[in-house]
């Protein structure tokens, strides 16, 4: 079952940026740990911070067998239309991730345009949080995860 996870903006500072939100780890150690703990799965992994380059990451695998997108869109969580404008167009369900709890933070932090577009939302596990979103698209029954589910 092939599931990409999507990071956007910054996050390719993790462990190094800001870590009393998002920790001492960096993102690509993270992946290799849950590489071993869902061997079942085919993990692709893609950062950008680039909003155009998000947007064509998502159409890419929206529509070519992907059971599943983990997206953290980072700051563009709360300003980009666009991003969820192409949520909203793909197939392949999304579940929305975010490392920090966004309703602990700052209060432009707390909206989310992706959410109504999105599966599901998880936040404040810090890593965690993707974890938890593998572990939604792994239980699924592959009659569940049929394209449009997250409409």
């Amino acid at each position: 079952m092939k599931i990409s996870i999507i990071n956007g903006p910054n996050l390719n500072l993790l462990g190094r940026r800001e870590t009393q939100h998002y920790g001492k780890r960096s993102f690509e150690d993270y992946l290799k740990e849950l590489q071993e703990d869902f061997p079942e799965l085919e993990l692709e992994y893609f950062q950008s911070n680039h909003e155009g380059e998000l947007i064509d990451k998502l159409h890419e695998v929206g529509f070519h067998g992907y059971k599943g997108i983990v997206l953290n869109a980072g700051g563009y969580t709360h300003t980009s239309v666009a991003l969820a404008d192409a949520v909203a167009a793909i197939e392949t369900p999304v579940v929305e991730v975010h490392i920090s709890n966004i309703y602990a933070r700052e209060s432009f932090r707390h909206t989310s345009l992706l959410a109504p577009k999105c599966a599901g939302s998880i936040s404040g596990f810090g890593l965690e949080s993707y974890r938890l979103a593998l572990h939604h698209f792994f239980r699924l029954k592959p009659r569940k995860l049929g394209f449009g589910a997250h409409k």
